[in-house]
C-alpha cells in the first residue's frame, strides 16, 4: 500500500488534501462546525427547509405510520404509495407527464445517462458539468465531446461536424453550474437540440426550488416548459430532503423504470424522506415568499462582497463564487473566516480548474440581515489579512 502513502503525501504538498469537518448542529443559518458556532454560508439548503416545522412533522408522522425503512427496491417490496405520490407531485411541479425518484441526484444522472445512451451514440457535454454527468458519460460507452463552457457557437460547429455518423445525439448540461453559480444558455441549447434532432438533458440540481416563478427550475425561468425532454433534479438541496429524480414523458419514465440500473438495484428511499419532500413541495406552493427572501439575500450579500473589493465570478443565482486563485490561499482564507465565525469552505482542484480556487458562498433564505452584515465584516477582515482585498 505504499502508493497510498505517496499519493496522500502528494495531495498534502499541493494543498489538495481534504479533511472532514464535523457539523454539531442542524443545517440552519447559524450552526456549529467543529464545535464552533458560526454563520453557515456553504449549505445547499437554500430555502432553509431542513428546519421547517412542517417538514419535521411530516418525517415523524411517516415513521409512526410507515416505519423507518422501505424494506426493498421499488420493483420488489419497497414501492409505497408515498413514492408514487411524490413522483406525481414532481411531474406536476416540473410540468411533465411523469417522473421517477432515485436515491440521489448522482444516481439519477448515472442511471438516466447509462440507460439512454450507449455505443453508436454521441454526447456533447459542457466542460463544467457535475461529476455525476461526467461519470455517466464515461460509463455509457458513447462518444463524448466536451464543449467549452456555455460556448454554443463551438457547440454548433461540433454538432455540424459530428452528428451525421451517430445513432442518437445528446446535449447534456447543468441548469445552474454548482461551482460557478451561472446559468446554462438554455434558449440557445433548445434551438440547437431541435435543429440537430438531439435529446437535451438538463440537470437542475441547484435550480429546483430556486429558479423560476414557481421555483420549478431553469426551464420555467427561461420560459421553455415542454421543450426540454429530460429534466434531472435533486430533493437534497432546496427541497430539504434526500434523493433525486428524472422528469419527462410517460414513455421516458417507464423506460427508466425498466432500464436504469441505479433505480432497479437500490433499496428505495425510506418513507420519512419521501414524506419530507412532499411537505417541502407543499411549502413551496403555499409560501412563495421563501424564494423571494432567498434572492433578496443573495443580492444583498453579493453586492456587499463586491463593495469590499472581492472578485465575484457570476451573479445569476444564490451560489456566489468568491475567486481567490491559489489553492493554498483559498484554504487559509476559509480557515480565517471560520475563526471569525463564518463557514465558507475553500474549493480547490480537481473540483475547479487550477488557478481558479475559490470560496463557494451559498446564501439561504433564512439568513437575517444581521447574519449577512456580520459575514461581510468577517470577509473584509479576512480578505485584508490574507492580501486578497
Amino acid at each position: 500500500m505504499e502508493f497510498i502513502k505517496e499519493e496522500l503525501s502528494n495531495l498534502k504538498q499541493k494543498n489538495l488534501h481534504r479533511r472532514l469537518k464535523t457539523m454539531n448542529a442542524a443545517q440552519s443559518s447559524r450552526t456549529m462546525v467543529n464545535g464552533k458556532e458560526c454563520i453557515l454560508l456553504s449549505s445547499n439548503n437554500y430555502l432553509g427547509l431542513t428546519e421547517h416545522p412542517e417538514l419535521k412533522a411530516a418525517a415523524k408522522e411517516a415513521v409512526d405510520f410507515w416505519g423507518t425503512g422501505s424494506g426493498g427496491s421499488r420493483l420488489i417490496t419497497g414501492n409505497m404509495r408515498l413514492h408514487e405520490e411524490l413522483e406525481e407531485t414532481i411531474a406536476r411541479f416540473k410540468g411533465t407527464e411523469a417522473a421517477i425518484v432515485f436515491n440521489t441526484g448522482y444516481m439519477a444522472n448515472m442511471g438516466a445517462i447509462t440507460a439512454l445512451v450507449g455505443r453508436g451514440d454521441i454526447i456533447f457535454s459542457d466542460e463544467l458539468n457535475h461529476a455525476s454527468i461526467i461519470d455517466g458519460c464515461r460509463l455509457s460507452q458513447a462518444k463524448t465531446i466536451i464543449y467549452p463552457h456555455k460556448d454554443t457557437g463551438v457547440l454548433e460547429e461540433l454538432l455540424q461536424q459530428n452528428s451525421s455518423s451517430y445513432r442518437r445525439i445528446y446535449i447534456i448540461t447543468d441548469g445552474v453550474f454548482s461551482m460557478d453559480g451561472d446559468l446554462a444558455p438554455l434558449p440557445r441549447l433548445v434551438e440547437l437540440a431541435e435543429k440537430y434532432n438531439a435529446w437535451l438533458m438538463v440537470d437542475d440540481a441547484h435550480a429546483t426550488g430556486v429558479m423560476g416563478h414557481r421555483g420549478s427550475g431553469t426551464a420555467e425561468h427561461f420560459g421553455l416548459e415542454g421543450r426540454i425532454p429530460i429534466q434531472i433534479g435533486t430533493l437534497s438541496k432546496a427541497i430539504g430532503s434526500a434523493g433525486g429524480f428524472v422528469a419527462g414523458s410517460y414513455g421516458l419514465i417507464d423506460y427508466l423504470r425498466n432500464k436504469a440500473r441505479s433505480f432497479i438495484y437500490s433499496t428505495a428511499l425510506p418513507p420519512s424522506e419521501i414524506a419530507v419532500a412532499l411537505a417541502a413541495f407543499r411549502v413551496l406552493r403555499t409560501n412563495p415568499q421563501i424564494r423571494k427572501s432567498l434572492h433578496l439575500n443573495a443580492h444583498y450579500l453579493r453586492s456587499g462582497l463586491k463593495e469590499i473589493g472581492l472578485t465575484i465570478l457570476t451573479e445569476e443565482s444564490p451560489v456566489i463564487p468568491v475567486l481567490i486563485g491559489d489553492a493554498s490561499k483559498a484554504v487559509q482564507m476559509a480557515q480565517q473566516l471560520l475563526s471569525l465565525g463564518v463557514f465558507a469552505p475553500g474549493i480547490r482542484p480537481p473540483t475547479v480548474p487550477a488557478g481558479m480556487s475559490r470560496l463557494r458562498v451559498a446564501v439561504m433564505a433564512t439568513h437575517t440581515r444581521d447574519d449577512l452584515d456580520k459575514a461581510l465584516a468577517a470577509f473584509a477582515q479576512a480578505g485584508q489579512e490574507m492580501g486578497v482585498i
